[in-house]
């Protein structure tokens, strides 16, 4: 987490859409690292004082191991404080050891996140109705305030969290999936179109992250890395471009595993690969 208050700033400077942090509620060693450590909710309301136009986003609370209506009410202060520039991402999550250390059934973890999805949906209306909800019910003669700064907190569902991909077309606001080779990720994103579509006219956004090694001799022939590619710049501007082709609207550039100085890496990146997408 050095210098992280200084590159989220510099992301907003160089033009960056939109900054992502994580919900990891326990650090698992086995699982291979402990995610940003802090707590996504406290440490977007401290960006959220530092900026001014980026986009804030949660990629993902795994809703499980929370009580959705302190997530409603977060997410929606959030939402207010920053003028409506909040994004969540939910999920079921999938680190095993966290749900006995919170008491909760591991096993049940899809009805658990459907259940919570619901009930952040009816937090967001006015003197709520909750009934037959695992978390609790609600008879319309309380409310949760704040709402959110629009008409809801846009909520894109993780992976599959569980779910099938119909449920995911019907409910979630957008679709935020791990990176799969292109032919792959074409077939996934059409089959959820498909189902979009037979629901509502307007379509949705589909969200993938993509961990980036960039080497500074433009053509460095792409290697495979976890969820990713070290590439030079030549073919990273070139498989951003198929991923806008097949129909991905926003890449999360994650820069974890890049040898690079970051600072040098966020501004070649602005300056090279954002300027090729930005209307």
């Amino acid at each position: 987490m050095q210098n992280h208050l200084e590159r989220v700033e510099l992301a907003e400077q160089l033009g960056y859409k939109a900054v992502w942090v994580r919900d990891v509620p326990m650090h698992v060693p086995s699982f291979g690292d402990a995610g940003q450590t802090y707590d996504p909710f406290t440490y977007l309301g401290f960006l959220a004082g530092r900026t001014t136009e980026i986009t804030l986003g949660i990629a993902s609370i795994a809703l499980p191991l929370h009580h959705p209506l302190h997530l409603a009410k977060s997410a929606a202060t959030l939402d207010q404080l920053t003028g409506g520039r909040f994004i969540m991402g939910v999920a079921s999550g999938d680190r095993y050891e966290e749900y006995p250390g919170m008491n909760i059934n591991y096993e049940k973890r899809g009805e658990a996140f459907r259940d919570a999805f619901h009930y952040i949906r009816h937090a967001q209306q006015s003197f709520p109705l909750i009934k037959k909800n695992t978390f609790g019910e609600m008879n319309g003669a309380m409310d949760i305030l704040p709402k959110p700064y629009g008409k809801k907190i846009p909520l894109l569902i993780t992976g599959h969290s569980q779910q099938n991909i119909a449920w995911i077309a019907e409910h979630g606001d957008g679709w935020m999936y791990y990176p799969r080779n292109l032919y792959m990720q074409e077939h996934n994103i059409k089959d959820w179109r498909a189902l979009i579509s037979s629901i509502q006219k307007m379509s949705k956004p589909f969200v993938q992250p993509l961990y980036v090694d960039l080497q500074e001799d433009d053509d460095f022939k792409p290697v495979g890395i976890h969820l990713g590619i070290r590439t030079g710049m030549h073919y990273l501007i070139e498989y951003v471009s198929q991923l806008q082709s097949i129909g991905v609207n926003h890449v999360a550039i994650n820069l974890r595993f890049n040898a690079n100085k970051i600072e040098e890496t966020m501004e070649a990146l602005a300056k090279r690969l954002l300027s090729q997408f930005h209307n």
